[in-house]
């Protein structure tokens, strides 16, 4: 029987609001990998709901607090990186070095974020109007979406959300991908 797996909305295991579920399977030999739930614009909806209710705190704690848990992220993934990698090579058939540079592409991101969180300042410019005073303020604006392709699943959506989450937004994500029915 494959593993089956859940959404993770506001810190939580939830099925699919349908209870639609699909199975991914590994190209090279057929082997089932997991059973996943099969989302909906309902579930989009409540991942949304619970960023936005996240986006309340997350944008106040302080950019270089931020940084610190983004960080600890990258060392995270650094060091579950072969495990991640091999996944990822059995749910989509790239070979096992092209996902271990995706990987590395999500900690190398995670630690340029992470840094950033030190250097959130705005820029303040001369104007050419009189008695004016042009500067800009760097702050969040509320919550992310991104849809990333599959056969990237951890680069892609690393180059979008760590400066997002480091710049104090929240996120909502989707991968696209090929389903089937178990």
């Amino acid at each position: 029987m494959p593993e089956k797996f859940t959404n993770l909305i506001d810190g939580r295991p939830v099925p699919a609001r349908s209870g639609r579920t699909f199975c991914n399977t590994n190209p090279a030999t057929g082997e089932v990998l997991g059973e996943f739930p099969a989302s909906g614009p309902e579930d989009v909806n409540d991942a949304v709901e619970a960023a936005l209710k996240a986006y309340k705190s997350w944008r106040l704690t302080p950019a270089p607090k931020r940084a610190e848990i983004l960080f600890r992220a990258g060392e995270i993934i650094r060091a579950r990186k072969d495990d991640l990698a091999r996944a990822m090579t059995r749910e989509m058939g790239k070979v096992l070095a092209e996902t271990r540079g995706d990987v590395q592409e999500g900690i190398d991101m995670a630690y340029l974020a992470a840094g950033e969180g030190r250097r959130m300042y705005g820029v303040t410019t001369p104007s050419e109007m009189p008695n004016k005073w042009a500067m800009s303020v760097r702050s969040p604006i509320g919550v992310v979406g991104v849809i990333t392709p599959w056969n990237f699943p951890f680069a892609i959506p690393s180059w979008k959300l760590m400066p997002a989450l480091v710049a104090g937004n929240t996120r909502s994500s989707r991968r696209r991908g090929c389903r089937q029915a178990c």
